[in-house]
């Protein structure tokens, strides 16, 4: 099981919150994530993770 890891340090968010949002909801883009957990509206130096996120699961 891999290790659940905060993504978002200005927003305090978690992967597991990502990756369940995205499945969820069915999140296509950054813009999607960012409006339903918030993570990527701080800084925004988390949006290449998010961005890899996305683009993992939605290739599954």
């Amino acid at each position: 099981m891999e290790e659940d890891i905060e993504i978002c340090h200005c927003m305090e968010v978690n992967k597991s919150v990502i990756i369940k949002a995205i499945k969820e909801k069915g999140l296509k883009t950054v813009e999607d994530v960012q409006d339903e957990t918030t993570a990527g509206t701080g800084c925004g130096g988390c949006i290449p993770d998010i961005e890899n996120i996305l683009k993992k699961i939605n290739q599954q």
